[in-house]
């Protein structure tokens, strides 16, 4: 066991800031990933208590808001349009587009299933999340999942063609593979690529991240916190109701969880040798990857954003870094990350 030492700099320092892209679309060095407030992780909180959370995130200096038009669907867009329209000047909004999304369509506990970034659907969807975000630009617009329908140019330039019309500043894409983004850029250059990173699920490093660095373009890791494995909340002995999106994933099933949580212990170990939490532990080492990585955790809880938020305050030296490294490729991780209809989606 790698031991960590030094001490946490004083947490009432304000957000640091980082840029994604050669743009420079300067945001929160950590942000708040808002998807939780209208799916997949219930209970959810009434709206007024989703409100005062995501404007407590603001006042702790959050300036970075990830939602989409699928998370409700609808829903989320427009609790987080209501949330921060009096701080509209002050904060960048990300959403994203990529479905097809069926009159009525309930999506609360499952994934939809029908991609489409035709020009046509951008066009017409990309009004709808401007009127649910009481908006009239989007900050960030990200392909939420490649279409392979659709060729990855004819996207780019929908986007461009937004982008000069003023709806849309920057632009990106979600768990898109190393030649799509090679592609995309190409045509119109992207800001950031959304994608799953913790320390839990590291494939992004090997070829998605080399491009990143060449072409200049920011990174956003979404369950950074391995979807909560990495909090310390958990026991092998916890299972997840069937409303909980976890109970469909391979990686949290029962058998592969039990083997999972040597992570967790792991986490948690580094947080105790460094006097903060395990979350803290967590984000912290993300940050410490690259300077243009700035992930998004969720969270209903006032205390937890706290909690999450004082990871930009934890620094590890380069012998550090080394050995945890050293440490998490000696340990397996057990279970796909998605079920095989899911997983499809990923990586094109």
């Amino acid at each position: 066991m790698v031991k960590v030492t030094g001490e946490v700099m004083g947490m009432d320092i304000g957000m640091k800031k980082r840029k994604l892209g050669k743009a420079g679309l300067e945001v929160s060095a950590i942000g708040l990933g808002c998807m939780g407030f209208s799916q997949r992780y219930p209970p959810f909180l009434k709206k007024e208590e989703s409100i005062e959370v995501i404007r407590s995130a603001v006042e702790m200096g959050v300036t970075f808001f990830d939602t989409a038009e699928v998370y409700g669907p609808h829903e989320n867009e427009e609790l987080v349009g209501e949330a921060l329209q009096p701080y509209r000047d002050q904060v960048v909004i990300a959403t994203k587009f990529g479905w097809d999304i069926p009159p009525g369509a309930d999506l609360k506990a499952k994934a939809p299933d029908r991609l489409c970034s035709s020009p046509e659907v951008i066009r017409r969807v990309v009004e709808g999340s401007l009127r649910r975000l009481k908006t009239d630009h989007i900050d960030l617009y990200y392909q939420h999942r490649v279409d392979p329908h659709t060729p990855i140019e004819a996207v780019a330039e929908t986007i461009s063609e937004l982008i000069r019309e003023g709806k849309v500043l920057y632009w990106g894409l979600s768990e898109a593979s190393a030649s799509t983004i090679r592609k995309a850029h190409a045509v119109c250059p992207l800001t950031a690529v959304q994608s799953k990173y913790s320390m839990f699920y590291r494939e992004q490093e090997k070829e998605v991240f080399p491009v990143l660095e060449e072409l200049g373009i920011g990174f956003v890791p979404y369950a950074p916190l391995g979807r909560g494995i990495l909090t310390g909340v958990f026991s092998k002995n916890d299972t997840f109701d069937s409303s909980d999106y976890r109970s469909t994933l391979p990686r949290y099933n029962k058998e592969n969880f039990q083997k999972n949580i040597a992570m967790a212990e792991f986490v948690g170990k580094l947080a105790k040798d460094k006097g903060v939490t395990p979350p803290q532990v967590a984000l912290g080492w993300l940050l410490a990857q690259k300077e243009w990585i700035v992930p998004i955790p969720g969270t209903k809880r006032i205390n937890r954003l706290r909690e999450n938020i004082g990871g930009v305050n934890v620094l590890f030296s380069e012998k550090e870094l080394d050995s945890i490294r050293k440490e998490l490729e000696q340990m397996k991780v057990h279970g796909e990350q998605y079920p095989a209809d899911q997983a499809r989606m990923t990586n094109q």
